[in-house]
């Protein structure tokens, strides 16, 4: 019988696991990989590759975060002329990177390619034409609508949207227009779940993506439970539009709420917190509102930086940090209000 795994499981496991660990920023999950494993992450990574355009006269640069970094840029070495990680940061340091580099081909989150173009019009001043880029790489998050297009139709390049593993980061499927399905890059790579069961979906309805375990020697029969979810509607793979369960997807990097809640439990008077999550422009924000059980608390400076040096040390992402006005004495679980849409739930049982 399968073993069904979430992202908690995998980093429950990393004490025990071998071979290459790729390890979340947050070692919220720690997968394992053999060199079978990797050998088949690079492949399907160089055929979502070919799928999307690239060929031997490309150069590509990769701007995404580790490990995804690296491997994309190692399978592209394969297929292109040339091929670089520059990581997701600095879109000054991007355009320098691809005008030295002479690249045709960016791979990077939507948003990430989104801002890079809007500072490129606002900041800079340049034109994206300019550049010359023939083919863009979306992978890493849940699109805003119409991105592909928008891209495709500024860059005057190819666009694509790969579905990348959320634990790995390897390619597993890819589309070229936001109203196909995805098309898997192997069979017996992706497949869908229902939500409170541990078993496959069946028929229409709203169904989590899971990682099959076919093709991955290391976790055997495992199933992996990838958090994002969409509605089915015959036997596509449809790309997914949400997420589901105890993390949440912001700027390309997967953040543990039951992390946020012990945290914030060891800080005295914490009685309450909601993560509020927004794209109002190109980017992702997170502001984490604290609610304190004393009134005294409130206007305290000290409490805040408190509060401010625990969310640091959980993860890589900005998250702002407000204080509710109004008290309350009652604790309460965390609460997530996603304005983008995508979350629905920490408790997959209670989502239809």
């Amino acid at each position: 019988m399968a073993r069904w795994l979430t992202r908690d499981d995998l980093g429950a496991a990393g004490g025990s696991a071998a071979g290459l660990l790729l390890v979340s920023p947050d070692a919220a999950s720690v997968f394992p990989m053999g060199s079978e494993d990797r050998a088949v992450a690079a492949e399907l990574t160089r055929s979502a590759l070919r799928a999307a355009g690239v060929g031997e006269r490309d150069r590509v640069v990769v701007a995404l975060a580790e490990p995804a970094g690296a491997l994309w840029a190692s399978a592209a070495a394969d297929i292109a002329h040339a091929a670089a990680s520059v990581g997701p940061r600095g879109r000054m340091r991007l355009h320098h990177a691809l005008s030295t580099l002479k690249a045709t081909t960016l791979v990077a989150t939507p948003t990430g390619a989104m801002d890079f173009l809007a500072r490129l019009h606002l900041e800079f001043l340049l034109d994206p034409l300019d550049l010359g880029l023939r083919h863009i790489v979306l992978t890493g998050e849940i699109a805003t609508k119409r991105t592909l297009g928008h891209l495709a139709g500024e860059f005057a390049a190819r666009v694509t949207e790969v579905y990348a593993s959320p634990f790995g980061g390897g390619a597993l499927a890819w589309r070229d227009s936001e109203d196909a399905p995805l098309t898997p890059l192997a069979d017996g790579v992706l497949g869908l779940a229902a939500l409170a069961k541990d078993e496959l979906a069946s028929g229409p309805g709203l169904a989590e993506l899971v990682v099959t375990p076919h093709r991955h020697a290391t976790l055997g029969d495992a199933v992996l439970r990838t958090g994002q979810a969409a509605r089915a509607d015959g036997d596509d793979v449809p790309a997914p539009a949400h997420t589901v369960g105890e993390h949440v997807l912001v700027r390309g990097v997967w953040l543990s709420l039951p992390r946020i809640g012990k945290a914030l439990a060891k800080i005295d008077g914490v009685s309450g917190w909601e993560l509020t999550i927004s794209r109002q422009g190109t980017l992702d924000a997170a502001v984490l509102t604290v609610t304190f059980n004393r009134e005294s608390l409130v206007a305290n400076p000290m409490w805040k930086a408190r509060i401010q040096q625990a969310v640091r040390s959980l993860t890589p992402i900005s998250l702002g940090v407000e204080v509710a006005s109004e008290t309350s004495e009652t604790v309460t679980p965390g609460v997530v209000t996603d304005l983008r849409g995508h979350h629905l739930g920490r408790d997959r049982a209670l989502i239809t």
